[in-house]
């Protein structure tokens, strides 16, 4: 985007003058001048060149809610796989997948899964559970005082929820689970965010609720996050309750589809799964069971707007393998704690929007939640296909030449 230039040197006049922070800018002229100005003042202070930053193609206002002192863009190539067969409750249909990323041979290998996948009649996603979580932490007295709380938790769970939902037309309060450490108390509460990802939503509830909580009982707030939700950090919580959608997504491949496609065996990746994902993962103490998951969650989360960070829970994933009764290959993945959403943050971007429509999920659903449900499905189908493609590479013995093939 353009800018005024004698107007962009005044700015960075009074910027370096100190009567105007950066973050004060666009309270003296619009968003792309604001841009423009600090884009300059850094690429003096640096002694940079931000040209192809500053080539972005939508309005800095759009970008407003999404951050702070902007300069520019970073922009990271997208591409697609498939169109790949996901057969699942919320998408049912041969999507293309989105993916962004800088990581040469990932969408190639992305792709071979998909095809994989659908010489074998499509892959079954189905989402098993859903809830945004927050968890604040009160202090109390002692434990008699805590098990007070947790007591009193139980019997007002009515009030809790109606103080919560009080602040939002669509955000619903599932369970409020209490768990006590000495003199802590932590209300891990759960909500339904329908379309949303959900965190703003589920903090600005609990917050209310927690003011019921410190009316009416003894505690007091210590912190409206505890680190029990669990939110951009390892945790087994999320691994075994879960976070945002557990989602699964498993497929069948005929012994033939894997000779002739994948030149190895089903009995070989299903002993590579084993002996790498589980027993591997287990010895290094990993939290994942499985191969690299965290690639297609990454890149499609880069495509389609969502909270880059939350990759962390998002690839907390088991794959599982095995050789059925008839000789053929059963896979899976599970992703305990995947948080999505197709409306709010990242997804009102211009360029992630797009990449929602591609998949034909952008904004809400009808029924609400089914948009988020169905991004959940082919993200789950993204994983798969890629634990498959790299399984069988490692089982062929191809994984290195196929990245000096492709020259990576």
């Amino acid at each position: 985007m353009t800018a005024d230039a004698d107007r962009v040197a005044d700015l960075v006049e009074r910027v370096d003058a100190g009567e105007i922070r950066l973050h004060q800018l666009t309270d003296h002229t619009d968003s792309d001048t604001a841009a423009a100005v600090r884009r300059q003042v850094v690429e003096t202070a640096a002694d940079a060149d931000c040209e192809a930053i500053g080539d972005y193609g939508f309005p800095a206002a759009v970008a407003e809610p999404n951050i702070e002192n902007m300069i520019g863009t970073v922009q990271v190539p997208l591409g697609v796989v498939g169109p790949v067969d996901i057969n699942g409750a919320a998408l049912d249909d041969e999507r293309y997948l989105p993916l962004a990323t800088t990581e040469g041979a990932l969408l190639a290998s992305v792709n071979r899964g998909c095809s994989v996948i659908n010489k074998a009649g499509g892959a079954t996603a189905r989402v098993t559970k859903a809830g945004m979580t927050r968890a604040p932490v009160f202090s109390v007295t002692d434990v008699a005082e805590a098990l007070a709380l947790v007591e009193w938790v139980r019997d007002n769970e009515a009030a809790l929820r109606e103080a919560a939902e009080e602040t939002t037309n669509h955000g619903e309060l599932q369970d409020v689970t209490p768990y006590v450490v000495g003199n802590n108390v932590y209300l891990r509460f759960q909500y339904d965010t329908k379309d949303a990802m959900g965190m703003n939503m589920v903090t600005i509830a609990t917050k209310a609720a927690c003011e019921v909580v410190e009316s009416e009982t003894a505690a007091s707030l210590v912190a409206l996050s505890g680190n029990l939700c669990t939110d951009k950090k390892p945790a087994a919580i999320n691994a075994v309750e879960g976070r945002g959608r557990s989602v699964t997504a498993d497929v069948v491949v005929p012994s033939e589809v894997v000779v002739e496609t994948l030149d190895t065996t089903p009995e070989a990746i299903a002993e590579i799964n084993t002996r790498k994902n589980l027993l591997g993962s287990a010895k290094a103490g990993a939290l994942g069971f499985n191969a690299h998951v965290a690639n297609p969650v990454a890149a499609m989360f880069l495509a389609t707007g969502q909270d880059e960070a939350q990759v962390v829970e998002g690839a907390n994933a088991i794959t599982t393998a095995e050789e059925t009764d008839d000789g053929d290959l059963y896979i899976s993945v599970s992703l305990a704690s995947l948080e999505v959403g197709t409306v709010g943050g990242g997804t009102k971007l211009p360029t992630q929007s797009e990449a929602l429509d591609i998949l034909g999920v952008g904004g809400g659903g009808d029924p609400a939640g089914s948009n988020a449900d169905a991004l959940a499905e082919a993200i789950a189908v993204g994983a798969l296909a890629g634990e498959l493609s790299l399984l069988a590479a490692l089982g062929s013995r191809h994984l290195s030449s196929a990245h000096e093939s492709l020259g990576r």
